[in-house]
């Protein structure tokens, strides 16, 4: 999957008055939690830009004092009314065991019922998935060329890909809906033609 790489710096006190500091000098304070291993260090919002705003989802790989950590984002606290960035969560990943992550959603192929006048309409963005992280990926693909006119791929339709998906296996994550005009033709088509046997 993608990497991104983040350069920090340890911090050699926490607290109020230390995170203060820490802010006042141009940076953002971080914690890695890796079970009962916890990294604190501080690093720039240039760094972390990469990460932060992105829809994509990313591996980090964070350099701290010559020691080199994988980890996963796992929370951002920014400030409520200038929304400037004040601390930020990763969680070390640590092979064969498992995390609970959400991963973007690729939709794949073009659906034969888009090709026919239909409305491709993707119901959800991201799923939730329980994985190790040798098998995590950057997106789920999900293949779509195969729906008609009215139908819809659910969770459970989504071929396995290494992880276990933890969303509801009901609910549908595309579909092609039916527009108004195509509605209205089959109906007019329908009525004339229940006409015609009557005659």
């Amino acid at each position: 999957m993608q990497t991104i790489t983040i350069s920090g710096k340890a911090r050699t006190q926490v607290g109020k008055v230390a995170t203060k500091a820490d802010r006042a000098a141009g940076t953002i304070p971080c914690v890695l939690y890796a079970g009962n291993e916890v990294v604190h260090f501080t690093s720039t919002l240039s760094e972390l830009r990469g990460i932060l705003y992105t829809p994509k989802f990313y591996k980090a790989i964070i350099q701290v004092d010559g020691k080199s950590h994988e980890a996963l984002l796992k929370d951002i606290q920014a400030h409520p009314v200038t929304e400037e960035i004040r601390h930020v969560d990763f969680h070390k990943l640590i092979p064969g065991v498992e995390v609970t992550v959400d991963i973007p959603v690729k939709i794949v192929g073009t659906a034969t019922g888009v090709r026919e006048g239909g409305k491709l309409l993707i119901k959800v963005r991201k799923l939730k998935v329980r994985a190790t992280p040798e098998a995590l990926k950057d997106t789920i693909d999900v293949d779509v060329s195969h729906l008609k006119l009215g139908q819809s791929i659910k969770v459970k339709d989504i071929p396995s890909q290494g992880f276990v998906i933890l969303n509801s296996p009901s609910i549908p994550v595309a579909s092609v809906e039916i527009p108004r005009a195509l509605k209205s033709a089959a109906t007019d088509a329908a009525k004339a033609e229940t006409a015609a046997k009557k005659k």
